[in-house]
């Protein structure tokens, strides 16, 4: 923890120029790069389908009781890390079409999310996925194609970032000079369809800060059999090690500070894990820039995603300091009032009083059937 906690700071000290909670403002100085945390990658129109009991059968037409539109890919995480706060800047490529109009101007204009490196092309139109969620399970289908030329011309030319969060399947080079001039990178890799797990794929690790893969991801990379020895596997590649095991919770090992963590997960009814992997890769960018304790940083960052799959919608899903101060207040009213249950849980979230923020901020758009221009997010 720093000397100077940014959790002890007066709320107007905390306010973003928007108008919204900035958790970092107390350590903001002149001299900080204009963006916390720089992306780049693709950006989906997504539609997802909930409510459904199964999956349809082959040639079988079900009618869902929910529907959602909103910005996926890159956007889930674009969006999540804006949504806590940080300054996001995401490079990416768009098309012309009605869609790209309703993501630029949503992620844009409603989100604060930075696209001045971002490129719309002509005559080009959106990725788009439709997506089924039923049973805590999702199926999904993809539309799109290449960019008509690479992002990395692009990616030179954003604004310099504290932060970035990168995928170590994809390209690499943006992000190795972008840790060469001192930010911190967190990596993430998907799931090896080869069943190889060749351990040369995480060599980009070298530039690393942090790694957060799964449970699966994590085991079968370290050739381990337990998420809690794959974590001190990778504790001796980066930094900050982290590996996520769903509703088993997650480890964390930080060796430049010596904190090692175990966070159970929040109990909750998941109606769309679309996205909760983003969230909790956000909410630790925010925690380690904040320089908060690791246990905390873990249990923030669990809490972040439950939050995220009680909701549809995958970007537009993703908890605002609304969502988690609403939370906060709920759990300790319901501990104060006897409930066992909360009061254990507060217990161990405490750290969030000296966090949340106690004036309204701005509220969050939901997924909504139509992905019409005017925004629903009203003040929490």
């Amino acid at each position: 923890m720093t000397e100077k906690d940014p959790r002890t700071t007066d709320a107007s000290a905390q306010l973003a120029p928007d108008g919204d909670w900035d958790p970092l403002a107390a350590m903001r100085s002149p001299q900080d790069p204009p963006l916390d945390v720089l992306l780049s990658g693709t950006v989906f129109f997504d539609i997802v389908f909930t409510g459904l009991e199964r999956l349809p059968d082959p040639g079988e037409e079900l009618w869902s009781k929910g529907m959602g539109s909103s910005p996926g890919g890159i956007a889930n995480l674009a969006t999540a890390a804006a949504r806590l706060g940080l300054r996001t800047g995401l490079v990416a490529g768009f098309g012309d079409d009605a869609y790209a109009d309703w993501m630029w101007h949503t992620m844009s204009g409603e989100e604060g999310i930075d696209l001045s490196a971002s490129r719309r092309f002509t005559d080009f139109h959106s990725p788009l996925t439709v997506s089924i969620a039923a049973h805590g399970d999702r199926a999904m289908v993809t539309h799109g194609h290449d960019l008509p030329e690479p992002l990395s011309s692009l990616i030179a030319k954003a604004p310099r970032a504290r932060a970035a969060v990168v995928d170590l399947a994809g390209e690499t080079s943006w992000w190795s000079e972008l840790a060469r001039s001192g930010a911190k990178i967190f990596a993430d890799i998907g799931f090896d369809e080869t069943g190889a797990w060749d351990t040369s794929d995480l060599a980009p690790l070298a530039h690393c800060h942090a790694f957060t893969p799964n449970a699966v991801e994590a085991m079968n990379y370290t050739r381990t059999e337990s998420p809690d020895r794959a974590v001190r596997a990778l504790a001796e590649m980066v930094p900050l090690a982290v590996v996520t095991d769903g509703a088993d919770g997650s480890y964390a090992i930080d060796s430049s500070t010596g904190e090692e963590a175990y966070c159970p997960a929040v109990p909750v009814t998941a109606i769309d894990t679309t996205g909760a992997g983003d969230v909790f890769a956000a909410a630790m960018v925010l925690g380690t820039l904040a320089e908060w304790p690791l246990a905390e940083r873990l249990k923030f960052s669990s809490l972040c995603s439950a939050l995220a799959v009680q909701q549809f919608g995958g970007s537009l899903a993703a908890p605002g300091w609304g969502d988690i101060t609403d939370w906060w207040r709920s759990l300790s009213a319901a501990a104060d009032g006897g409930d066992l249950r909360a009061a254990f849980t507060r217990d161990g979230y405490c750290f969030l009083d000296d966090i949340v923020p106690t004036h309204p901020v701005l509220g969050r758009r939901r997924a909504q059937g139509t992905f019409a221009l005017g925004s629903d997010a009203g003040t929490h």
